[in-house]
């Protein structure tokens, strides 16, 4: 590609629209920590979902790995605790949370999938991105059916793990009561009251991130139909489900140059627009993660080991 007209691209780009699509990024975030919400537990009431939420996606952006998801249900599970004080539960706050981020990491994936799927029936798709949906969908299966397991029948589920540590008691007692906690916390997609919730919510998170990916293509003067930001959403959803470098650096810039080349766009304008949107969705999410990071009185190694720092708060 010529960097010369990338310059071009990105010194003439209209940044009230980059603006619009940046505050989408935080805002999303914020629909995330609602949905979350309902998938815990009726009552559960955890504390500090959307600056767990933030941190994470910081953690995400500053570390490799996808290390930021179990920062997160460290940051959840150690204010749980605290406001808790000391008092005796019924859910142990780090397993119940991490049931809860083991079912949104299902549904975001079936989410990519559909939409993914949507997009073949009407834009060429290349063939090793359906191959990819379907190894995503494949995995989303198997997931679906281990939750099912665990919802419709754990007293079986029970009875497969005491066997299988059957020769460790120690061992044995220790994995059936992390198992019991882990289905406690599935007990938010199995009420009733949270579905309507959950849809809604879901929805919302979709729409604003391929409202963001929409916008950002206005900055680059590219009429695309609404479609583009899904593709963009659903390209980019497979890339970053790979294991990568911190901020998802190059899967994510190669996956949305992919998603509007399907439509035309030039390979310098597509990078241009990459290297746009990614910069856009990922400094404020880091910026705001890192502010609530300070505000937790938290350092990101202590995040990362999942115990308080020494002299740090407890």
């Amino acid at each position: 590609m010529h960097l010369t007209e990338l310059g071009h691209q990105l010194r003439d780009a209209h940044w009230g629209w980059v603006l619009i699509s940046t505050a989408l990024a935080p805002l999303q975030l914020v629909a995330r920590a609602q949905r979350w919400r309902y998938l815990f537990p009726p009552h559960a009431n955890p504390p500090g979902l959307t600056p767990a939420v933030m941190i994470g996606y910081m953690a995400n952006n500053v570390l490799p790995l996808r290390a930021g998801e179990f920062v997160r249900v460290y940051v959840v599970a150690r204010r749980w605790r605290a406001a808790a004080g000391g008092a005796e539960t019924r859910a142990d706050p780090f397993w119940t949370t991490l049931a809860t981020l083991v079912v949104e990491r299902v549904l975001d994936s079936l989410a990519i999938v559909l939409i993914l799927a949507a997009l073949i029936l009407t834009v060429p798709v290349p063939r090793f991105l359906e191959i990819a949906a379907l190894v995503v969908l494949a995995i989303d299966v198997a997931g679906v059916a281990v939750l099912l397991s665990l919802v419709v029948a754990p007293a079986s589920c029970e009875r497969v793990v005491a066997r299988l540590v059957g020769r460790w008691p120690g061992l044995q007692g220790r994995a059936l009561r992390v198992l019991q906690t882990f289905v406690h916390g599935l007990d938010g997609i199995r009420a009733p009251a949270h579905t309507a919730p959950l849809l809604m919510w879901t929805i919302a998170v979709w729409l604003l991130v391929a409202l963001a990916a929409w916008t950002m293509l206005f900055a680059l003067d590219l009429r695309l139909p609404f479609s583009a930001g899904w593709a963009v959403l659903a390209f980019v959803g497979l890339g970053v489900s790979i294991p990568s470098a911190p901020g998802y650096v190059g899967v994510f810039h190669a996956a949305a140059a992919l998603a509007v080349g399907l439509f035309g766009v030039a390979q310098s304008t597509a990078v241009g627009y990459a290297l746009l949107f990614h910069a856009s969705q990922i400094l404020p999410v880091t910026l705001l993660g890192w502010l609530y990071l300070v505000r937790e009185q938290m350092s990101l190694s202590e995040a990362v080991a999942g115990r308080p720092a020494e002299g740090g708060p407890r």
